[in-house]
């Protein structure tokens, strides 16, 4: 695609100032003016323009259909067959931004023959007037759930302003990389549509009175800044702040959940904010916003609310990956310090909107630990929602796992895609902009900020200068940098000395290591070594430079442990190892077993840790081992190596246990985490057949059920096995008095279905007999809930066998089993 001097990261990351408008801005140096050399990013980004950026513009057909229906409709072409659809052309739209920054990288007229017949689709179904949503255009009655009964009745959460926010973003990116404006016109005519509608009225919407509400779902307000960057007009800046403005003043809900205030930031005005609440993704998208407008119409209100926000999030609310929002349901913030790990959300997209916002308060604040919390959570979370083949993705990023729980949205692992596929589309989008985020500068001030091996020419007071890191970063710590003035030239060098260098792995109140010894770092010049002044977490080097001048920065990457804040219940007297800026984890297939068996009763002996490469068809990864203390199955301690790996590394060779936090005492150990619980009613289960990605145990595990689609608890199915018949045994501590036995089925969009019929038999003496049935009762096969029966006449039993009879080529599954005893 034909290359243009515009950039299309400052677009995104904005140079924001503590003093707004006295200072100098910063301004990143653009991505296309950046080359990636880096071993450990570029083969990332030929992976994704080969391979995610194609499987992902194939699973996002059907927003492409979605947007044809409307343009089919608007030209009178009869549509049948088209179901309505809150968001699924935002996942199209993030797939062509993306596509559009790594096309950057080589041209590519296939590409961008698609992106023009996708935009040929997308202005056929903008409507005369702007408006640009198919749910409503083609008039589908089914698009009142949750999208009102018409246009912009139902703006919290019918994500109609979302979509179009993701659609101005691809615009201005495809605009940017093949000059090519259709899209940039579209975008264009619906913003002036929505401003008529929400600012100054339009008598085809809401009786001709201005809306005047922000949006469930943030996002329009970012692009309203890209659009303003872009084409310089004053309306879409305007639009913007408006939307900041009236949030939480003019429209606050009133009801519980996704229905509350809290939940998109809608409790108070956004100026008086001072804690990060409601849903993670919506959270992070505001405050980038406000970051933005602040900056650009010098509202100094925005970075008093967005300092206590920062604090907030990095003292109590966040993971040691990055991750942010860690509950399950409104997907976002729960009380201070609730981290769980195996049951912890953190969805993909918020440790995305968790990079951009830090990155922007860099910007705001010249301070380095905004970059570091941004690097923790790209090298942690962010790179671990997609696999080194680029083809499989994390929605849900916990902290441990039992290598069966699907955690992930019905898997125990990365799944192809998703229903609501935000997340790999995010990931599109985001990992070609990181070189955008390698240097910035202002006046004589130039940064390094992220280190990767690259190479840019950049413009210091009036000099060009070029600039080259080669390193091996992240893996490794030495950091060799040339510098290449046009001709001899004064200015401030600033290189990041990462919070992990120091006496914590990222800042905030949260994390510690448990040792104060620091190995220092080093800093060289032309081989001489040289003392550095630091400032807001920078090594300042003030001189002038020459043509060929070298300088080493070496940060020692040694093993360190790390300890949580005593008020996180869930990891007290457990420990974290990390390594430079990856934290570690421990998988069971490079140790023998059960990750959770293991635990750190003595000091680790980190100074003894091997650190090695491992090799894998789809990529490497660096791998540590170390002494440690496991339990084995008779509940005898014995010394093993533990084997970590870089936590985004995690699950890229199949399911299996992970753990981050690692117990320090023996009795938080287990040696198998698929056990029954001790509380259990059973003492044993067993089956005729169990698939390797489920476990027998999960029928007696009390962990409740909601849905009969097993994609929240653990389950026990008999895949692979289909049409054959089935039987699953659970014995009791001792012979019961039976009331009623329920059995919470399971049914999937694949192949697990309820049983064509089932029974039950009671082992009676050794012997087994037929369950007798109450006169009323029969074996049901309800959804989502427990089918129960009871016994015709008292019943003592020892077990019970529950025999299934699965329908032709379907497999069978339990969630849970309910006994009740006679007291």
């Amino acid at each position: 695609m034909k290359a243009r001097i515009l950039s299309l990261i400052y677009l995104c990351q904005f140079a924001v100032t503590t003093q707004w408008a006295k200072d100098e801005p910063l301004r990143p140096v653009s991505f296309h003016k950046v080359e990636m050399t880096s071993d450990f990013w570029r083969p990332r980004l030929i992976t994704q323009r080969k391979v995610l950026v194609p499987f992902a513009f194939e699973k996002t057909e059907p927003g492409i259909a979605h947007l044809q229906a409307a343009a089919d409709h608007l030209a009178g072409i009869k549509v049948d067959g088209h179901r309505a659809h809150r968001f699924i052309d935002s996942d199209l739209y993030k797939v062509m931004e993306g596509a559009a920054y790594l096309a950057r990288l080589k041209d590519d007229p296939e590409l961008e023959a698609q992106f023009d017949r996708i935009v040929d689709v997308i202005a056929a179904a903008q409507e005369p007037d702007g408006y640009l949503y198919p749910s409503h255009t083609t008039g589908v009655g089914e698009a009142r759930n949750m999208m009102g009964d018409s246009p912009y009745t139902y703006v919290v959460h019918s994500h109609e302003l979302y979509n179009m926010g993701h659609m101005y973003e691809a615009a201005v990116a495809y605009y940017l990389a093949t000059g090519k404006n259709k899209l940039l016109k579209v975008a264009e005519k619906n913003a002036r549509h929505i401003n008529k509608v929400f600012f100054e009225g339009d008598p085809k919407y809401n009786g001709g009175k201005p809306i005047r509400q922000a949006p469930g779902h943030q996002e329009i307000e970012l692009a309203l800044v890209k659009l303003h960057k872009v084409t310089g007009k004053q309306l879409y800046l305007d639009m913007a702040r408006k939307f900041l403005e009236v949030r939480g003043v003019t429209y606050v809900p009133q009801g519980e959940g996704v229905r509350s205030s809290t939940y998109a930031q809608q409790q108070a005005p956004v100026t008086e904010q001072k804690e990060a609440v409601g849903h993670a993704v919506r959270a992070t998208y505001l405050y980038s916003a406000m970051a933005d407008v602040g900056k650009l119409t010098r509202n100094t209100a925005y970075s008093k609310a967005l300092d206590y926000i920062w604090g907030n999030l990095v003292n109590t609310r966040m993971h040691i990956t990055g991750g942010l929002g860690a509950v399950h349901g409104i997907e976002g913030f729960g009380p201070k310090y609730l981290l769980p790990n195996a049951d912890a959300f953190n969805e993909t997209c918020a440790a995305v909107g968790n990079v951009l916002f830090n990155f922007r308060m860099f910007l705001v604040h010249k301070d380095a630990k905004y970059l570091d919390v941004a690097e923790v959570a790209l090298l942690n979370n962010v790179l671990a929602a997609v696999n080194l083949e680029g083809n499989r993705f994390f929605y849900v990023n916990p902290l441990e796992a039992d290598g069966k729980y699907p955690f992930n949205h019905g898997t125990a692992g990365r799944a192809p895609w998703f229903g609501t596929a935000c997340c790999p589309s995010n990931m599109a989008r985001l990992l070609p902009q990181v070189q955008g985020m390698t240097y910035a500068h202002a006046g004589k001030d130039l940064y390094i900020t992220f280190y990767a091996e690259t190479a840019t020419k950049i413009k210091i007071a009036g000099t060009e200068v070029g600039l080259r890191q080669k390193t091996a970063y992240p893996n490794e710590g030495k950091i060799e940098i040339s510098l290449n003035p046009s001709e001899s030239t004064d200015f401030r060098l600033h290189l990041r000395i990462p919070t992990w260098a120091g006496k914590q792995f990222v800042p905030g109140e949260l994390y510690q290591y448990t040792d104060s010894e620091v190995e220092p770092w080093k800093l060289s010049i032309n081989g001489k070594s040289v003392k550095a002044g630091t400032q807001n977490g920078f090594a300042v080097i003030d001189r002038r430079w020459e043509k060929g001048d070298r300088i080493t920065l070496d940060l020692p990457m040694t093993v360190r442990v790390n300890e949580c804040h005593d008020k996180v219940e869930d990891n007290h007297g457990r420990l974290a190892l990390t390594r430079g800026p990856f934290v570690l984890c421990a998988e069971g297939l490079d140790n023998g077993g059960a990750t959770q068996r293991f635990f750190l009763g003595k000091t680790p002996a980190t100074a003894k840790a091997r650190v090695t490469t491992t090799k894998i068809p789809s990529g490497s990864f660096i791998q540590a081992q170390l002494p440690a203390e496991a339990v084995t199955a008779n509940g005898i301690t014995e010394e093993k190596n533990l084997s970590l790996i870089p936590y985004y590394a995690w699950n890229n060779r199949g399911p299996s246990s992970m753990t981050v936090w690692f117990p320090k005492e023996k009795e938080l150990s287990v040696f198998d985490p698929h056990e029954l619980p001790k509380e259990s009613i059973f003492s044993k289960i067993s089956a005729s057949q169990t698939s390797d990605l489920d476990t027998v145990s999960a029928i007696g595990d009390g962990k409740e059920p909601r849905w009969s689609s097993g994609k929240k608890v653990p389950r026990w199915t008999s895949r692979p096995q289909k049409g054959k018949p089935q039987w699953v045994e659970a014995r009791f501590h001792a012979a019961k008095n039976v009331r009623s036995v329920g059995v919470y089925w399971m049914q999937d969009q694949q192949d697990v279905k309820f049983p064509k019929e089932w029974s039950l038999e009671v082992e009676q003496g050794g012997q087994w007999n037929p369950f007798e049935l109450y006169v009323t009762d029969r074996y049901d096969m309800r959804a989502n809930q427990y089918n129960v029966v009871h016994p015709a006449a008292p019943l003592i039993c020892d077990a019970i066998r529950i025999r299934m009879n699965p329908k032709e080529d379907a497999c069978v599954g339990i969630l849970e089993v309910q006994v009740a005893f006679e007291k």
